[in-house]
Parts: C-alpha cells; structure tokens; sequence
C-alpha cells in the first residue's frame, strides 16, 4: 500500500517505520519534528515526508494513498495536562479533521494510535475492548473522542481502526525515557537506584514498540471489512504488570542496581488490566516477538552501546513535558505548540515536500 505516517519522526513513528518499508509499503511521513534534537545512537532512516504540523495538514497531502496511520499526538498524560486546550486541539479535533479529509480524498484506511488509557482508573479486573472508559487526563479523554467520532465516519468506503496501545517500551532511536520500563531501565543504569514513584501497586499493560508495528502490519493485511469500526488492545496477556513487578525485573536485569520509594510515594489511580484476546484471535497475522524481560534486556545492551549518561536520563531530551516546556520557555514554540518561527506559508499548507 501507499501508507502516510503522521507522527513518523517521534518514538514509535522512528521505529516501526522502517518496518513498514520492510514489508514493501510505499511510506510518506508527515511530522512538525518537535524532537529533532532527541535522538540517542544514529540518526532514524528517513523516508520522503512533509515537515508539518498536523493541525496544518492540507487535503492535497492525502492525495493518492490508500491507507493513513495516524501517531502524531502530545504524546502521554503529563504532557497532556499542561495545556487541556491545546491538548484537545491536537490530539482531538485535529485527529477527526485528518480523518474526514482522508475520507473525502478516497483513502480506504485509517489506522488511530489511541491508548489503553482509555481504561484509567479500572482497578484489577481484566479489560477487553468492551470496557467502560474511564480516562483520567486529558491525554486519555482525547483518545475517547476521536474514537467516537471515527466510528461515524465508518461505511463501506472508509473503514477506520482504533489501535489502543498499552504503554509502549523498547529502544528508539527518538528514545523516550517518561513511560514506566524504559524509565525503570534507565535509571538503573546510569544512577544504580531504580526510584519508585508510586507504592508499585498500579498494574500497567505494556508493549513493546515493535510488537506495536507489527499490529499495524496485521490490520493492513486483513480485509477492510475485518476491521472497519473496530478496536484492538494492543499487547499481549502476559505483559500486564505490577509496577513493582517491573522494577524487581529491571534489578534483575542491571547489576547492581537497587529499588528504592519517593518520600510520599502512594498508590497511582492509572490502574488497568487488559486483555489482548481479540487482537490474537481476529487477527492471526499478528505474531508479538518480544517480551518485558527481553525488552528490558535490549534497553540495556542500548543504553551500553550508546552510553546514556546520568544527564541524559535527567535532563530534558527524553522527556516529552520537559522537552516541550523548555521549548516554549524558550521561545521556540508559541502557546499553542506550535514552532514559533512557522511562516503564514508553511501554516497554509506550503511548506516543501521530501524528507522531513
């Protein structure tokens, strides 16, 4: 297929990418690039793409493909809190807008990156895509909306997928160090204390990020009818975890490493449980290949081979709210997260096409 890829050049996008090329998609990326300057190891492969925001997108940008992978969000729920509004603007309406001008320009396909975080505040019973919504940030609420608004898109024509992530982990080339098992990692290697800021109580279904393109690849390749107007969990069983689980996985893992609590640290009302059945039963073609003990593992063969430092696991780069609040402080970017320098042009839609 023709596939664009919004969000192509952050963590997951940097990632999966290079798989979709692999099975012989055509892939454009579109990306405003906020994390140029986040990259632990080599540079990502770049692919053809549009430097755009995608609240700027125009409908000649959906020209031509025959399916949309939608990533590009303000990626996770600290981030999201900052700024509600601007939060909703992105993560929300510009999602729906992106979706109706697929639709209009004959794309069959629109694949949306939502979360489990839809789930929320669940406790421990088990969840399957039935479960009630009970997000407890703004990043979580934004994911509910754009799925109830492509679920009235959906006809024969347009078949939209929801794909509700668990968290993700796993090496990146734009490394992300605020989701829970690359954190755990992370400081185990470059401080030797693995800090717990919760009582380790909340479970946490994770992913690794690969495991997520290859869900990805699954739903293109099933009919369109398979998945029109349906949600996967994307994950599998076994990688539902307690936090304290994950951090005594990790002190195994790093040697001479520690746990050790936040003064105060207490019980997180992000709590849920997952189950992935529907995804391993409608969708056979998805083959997950790793797991949290094998992921944590490649983390730390990564942070040898690239020498994290303690500053890069404290400083900003790798950290979305820190990254972004340091951009606005510094004027890079205006109140509504938006590269400050943008001309009116780029704004219109003209900025120049190749890689991004």
């Amino acid at each position: 297929m023709r596939l664009l890829v919004t969000g192509h050049l952050g963590y997951i996008g940097t990632a999966i990418v290079p798989m979709f090329v692999a099975a012989g998609h055509e892939v454009v990326g579109l990306d405003a690039n906020f994390f140029e300057n986040c990259t632990l190891g080599p540079e990502p492969g770049l692919v053809p793409g549009i430097r755009r925001d995608v609240r700027d997108v125009d409908p000649g940008d959906l020209q031509g493909f025959d399916a949309v992978l939608h990533l590009a969000a303000l990626s996770n729920d600290p981030l999201g809190e900052m700024n509600p509004g601007v939060t909703y603007d992105i993560n929300h309406k510009a999602a729906v807008r992106l979706a109706k001008m697929a639709k209009a320009a004959g794309v069959k396909r629109f694949l949306f990156s939502s979360s489990c975080a839809i789930y929320g505040a669940a406790g421990d019973e088990m969840l399957d895509e039935n479960a009630t919504f009970n997000p407890v940030t703004a990043y979580g609420r934004s994911k509910v909306l754009v799925e109830r608004d492509l679920a009235g898109l959906a006809d024969a024509r347009f078949a939209p997928t929801c794909l509700r992530n668990a968290t993700a982990y796993g090496f990146s080339p734009r490394l992300r160090l605020d989701i829970v098992l690359n954190d755990l990692v992370a400081a185990a290697f470059t401080t030797g204390c693995i800090l717990m800021r919760s009582d380790g109580t909340p479970w946490r279904p994770i992913v690794h990020v690969e495991d997520i393109g290859r869900a990805v690849l699954a739903v293109l390749r099933a009919p369109a009818e398979a998945v029109c107007n349906e949600a996967f969990n994307v994950g599998v069983d076994e990688d539902n975890h307690q936090i304290h689980d994950l951090a005594e996985m990790t002190r195994g893992i790093v040697p001479g490493s520690r746990i050790a609590y936040a003064p105060g640290a207490g019980p997180d009302k992000r709590c849920y449980r997952v189950s992935f059945k529907k995804l391993r039963t409608r969708l056979p073609d998805f083959r997950p290949e790793w797991t949290a003990s094998r992921g944590a593992q490649q983390l730390y063969g990564a942070f040898r081979r690239f020498r994290l430092t303690a500053d890069d696991y404290s400083g900003p780069r790798f950290r979305r709210l820190t990254w972004m609040r340091d951009m606005l402080n510094a004027g890079a970017l205006d109140s509504s997260m938006r590269w400050a320098a943008q001309t009116a042009s780029e704004r219109a839609g003209i900025a120049g096409h190749g890689a991004s």
